[in-house]
């Protein structure tokens, strides 16, 4: 009973902390480019969660350590560049929606990569919620003809690598600590974005006096402390008490709070996207109810 109340939980938090991070990534990219807003959001990430977690490093085999590196660049590193390249030309709103591809590229993945099977209910309400999806992205599209819908392709990218990282886990890492997880993950990545980042020039005098820096790194760290950080040990944990769609259905509560903020920030919001965010919640119900 206290495992299945604390999925529940974990679910919460992380759909209000992950729909946030949307609309601080479209904030974070008004002083920065999407390459040093992603090298960036590991690199802060990195530094936080080491200084929780590096202890846990020793308790890492050499096995859990191709699987973790694995899971570095695909659940970390290039999703982090991909989402501020996707959200520098769509809304943010939008991009949460289409991040709601996850959970259907989990099933598929789990079932012709890893074996693992879904219940005929799963299957029903991933597709309930992939409709509701649907419906979104389209109201979107009606209410923002002048966006480069060709960028959306770097979200769809991004959940097959996310869909990737959730079966890892689940498959080769269920028995380690979600905390080494994560903290391997960015041992792993935080070199590499640092390389990124000086390739960058954002070490040049010009990008550093750059009046719209300083709010635009308010912004980054609140990101990747609270959206990155520790979400992902949150999720790392969420995926090995519960299974790998109920995971990945947080994804679709994301885009209801990313919407909300879309709302305060300016962004439109129609009938159409309220009918789609119903479907989804449906979907996310049915998915996950028992008989």
């Amino acid at each position: 009973m206290f495992a299945k109340n604390k999925k529940w939980f974990f679910l919460f938090i992380l759909s209000l902390v992950w729909g946030s991070s949307f609309i601080l990534i479209k904030k974070s990219l008004i002083g920065l480019t999407a390459l040093q807003l992603g090298a960036l959001r590991i690199i802060i990430s990195g530094l936080f969660i080491f200084l929780i977690g590096s202890h846990k490093l020793k308790s890492l085999s050499r096995t859990d350590w191709k699987w973790i590196m694995v899971t570095g660049v695909v659940g970390t590193f290039l999703p982090a560049f991909l989402f501020a390249f996707a959200i520098s030309e769509i809304d943010s709103s939008v991009a949460s929606i289409l991040n709601s591809l996850t959970p259907l590229n989990t099933i598929l993945l789990g079932f012709f990569l890893f074996s693992i099977s879904s219940t005929r209910r799963q299957i029903t309400g991933v597709i309930i919620g992939f409709i509701g999806t649907s419906i979104l992205i389209g109201a979107g599209i009606n209410l923002n003809p002048d966006q480069n819908y060709l960028y959306a392709l770097f979200i769809i990218l991004a959940t097959f690598l996310y869909a990737t990282n959730i079966n890892i886990i689940k498959h080769y890492l269920q028995d380690v600590s979600a905390l080494a997880i994560a903290t391997g993950n960015f041992a792993t990545v935080i070199i590499p974005a640092f390389l990124v980042l000086i390739f960058t020039g954002f070490f040049k005098v010009e990008v550093l006096t750059n009046p719209d820096l300083k709010m635009a790194m308010i912004y980054i760290v609140i990101l990747s402390v609270f959206g990155t950080a520790l979400a992902k040990v949150m999720f790392n944990k969420m995926v090995q008490i519960s299974t790998p769609v109920f995971a990945s259905s947080v994804t679709y509560l994301i885009p209801i709070v990313a919407l909300a903020w879309g709302i305060i920030d300016g962004e439109s919001f129609s009938f159409k996207q309220g009918l789609g965010s119903a479907l989804i919640l449906f979907g996310v119900y049915l998915s996950n109810r028992k008989r």
